[in-house]
């Protein structure tokens, strides 16, 4: 287990579902010591309802989450630069953070995380698979940085 970065940018396709998750569980996790924050390669859609309902299963809110891209992101004054480590979710966005950061100082993980998007027939199916997919980000942070402190 490594200790905590100071600040950790999770990405993925379009912000609205798994690093949204990422960003939500690591706060509650492991508090405001990190600066954490989360975009998308691109912008085009919203904070999906089932990421919201299950993070909800675990005491995260996630339904003020606006989505943003990287593009967004530089523009609102966030730089690249300033994050400690980025944590890619899809290949897409692991691409998409290596070009960024070559000209920076910075480590890019890659964590494979299923996009539970589309799979499903039922409410309840879908559900499911949104849960997979929250409990593999779980895995992925307690693995990283061990046991949550659960500060909030």
């Amino acid at each position: 287990m490594l200790p905590l970065p100071q600040s950790v940018l999770f990405c993925c396709d379009h912000n609205a579902v798994r690093s949204p998750m990422a960003e939500g569980i690591m706060k509650k996790f492991y508090g405001s010591d990190t600066y954490v924050q989360s975009v998308g390669v691109r912008n085009d859609m919203e904070i999906d309802g089932f990421c919201i309902a299950v993070c909800q299963e675990i005491d995260v809110e996630l339904s003020r989450h606006r989505s943003r891209s990287f593009r967004e992101m530089e523009a609102w004054g966030d730089d690249l630069s300033s994050f400690d480590l980025v944590v890619a979710l899809s290949p897409a966005s692991q691409r998409r953070a290596l070009e960024l950061t070559r000209y920076f100082h910075l480590d890019v993980e890659y964590w494979p995380i299923m996009d539970p998007t589309g799979l499903g027939e039922s409410r309840e199916d879908k559900l499911g698979h949104y849960r997979q997919t929250r409990d593999q980000i779980i895995r992925h942070l307690k693995d990283r940085w061990g046991e949550p402190v659960e500060t909030r």
